[in-house]
């Protein structure tokens, strides 16, 4: 189960019902990853796709200082950075095995998942963030791409996210000189969903909580279908809707969605 899950490098929790929450607890080293917060987020976000109850997931670091600064490229676990320099091909099998799932996760699950960022959120973070759903940021938080100060590359999947939330040419101005954004030139420039001036913790939940709100199922193909029209044509946008609506349309939730309008009352969704 979610919640009594036991994890060396997060803390986990359900704040709201139906609402997941995880953060990344090394705050001393600003939530940077290692490899056993790579596998613990891998179990995490795993455990919240599969149990129907949760409806989303908040993302967050403990702490205010950062989000998550990517890669510990510090000496702090020696012996597994050891063993993947002697292996060959070791580091692309570390990137395919580690962070590299843990974005692919987050993208391919059909249940929304929303940022919390405090603090920095920069190369393997800001790719972190980018690959949720949502992300919601306070007025100290920072954006940027520093791997290349330390002669490394937006690995995690920044090389493809960063374009596509900011366009070729300011990606790559970003990677190639290492910059770092306020959360005010984030925003406009597209990688802030909403910024919180206020109580950034409770606006956020307040976002889950609505987002576990809606219909269950119409959620789960909303966003699928939307990640799938990214890549496809209008037409084969069309024929996943028609598919769609043979799950959506006979479900229970429709019907008391329907009921719910007649009785002029809030809707209770199940999922089913």
């Amino acid at each position: 189960m979610f919640a009594t899950a036991a994890y060396e490098t997060l803390l986990v929790d359900i704040p709201r019902p139906h609402v997941a929450r995880i953060r990344l607890n090394r705050e001393k080293q600003m939530n940077a990853y290692n490899w056993r917060m790579s596998q613990e987020l891998q179990a995490a976000i795993a455990l919240y796709r599969d149990e129907d109850d949760l409806r989303a997931v908040v993302l967050a670091g403990a702490g205010t200082r950062a989000f998550c600064t990517g890669g510990d490229i510090s000496a702090s676990d020696p012996q597994h950075r050891d063993k993947v320099r002697a292996a060959p091909m070791g580091s692309g099998r570390e990137m395919r095995d580690g962070m590299q799932p843990v974005l692919s996760l987050l993208r391919r699950i059909d249940k929304p998942s929303v940022a919390l960022i405090e603090g920095y959120a920069v190369a393997g973070g800001l790719a972190l963030a980018l690959a949720c759903d949502f992300r919601f940021a306070g007025p100290a938080a920072r954006f940027g791409d520093t791997s290349g100060r330390f002669g490394l590359l937006p690995d995690e999947g920044g090389a493809w996210l960063f374009p596509r939330f900011m366009g070729y040419d300011r990606a790559l101005k970003m990677t190639l000189m290492h910059e770092i954004y306020d959360a005010r030139t984030a925003f406009r420039l597209g990688l802030v969903t909403e910024l919180v001036e206020g109580d950034l913790a409770a606006r956020t939940l307040e976002f889950c909580e609505g987002l576990a709100a809606q219909a269950p199922l119409a959620v789960r193909m909303a966003k699928t279908m939307m990640q799938r029209a990214l890549k496809s044509s209008f037409e084969s946008s069309l024929v996943d809707a028609q598919l769609a609506v043979m799950i959506t349309n006979p479900s229970q939730d429709v019907r008391e969605g329907g009921q719910a309008f007649r009785e002029k009352r809030a809707p209770n969704f199940q999922g089913r």
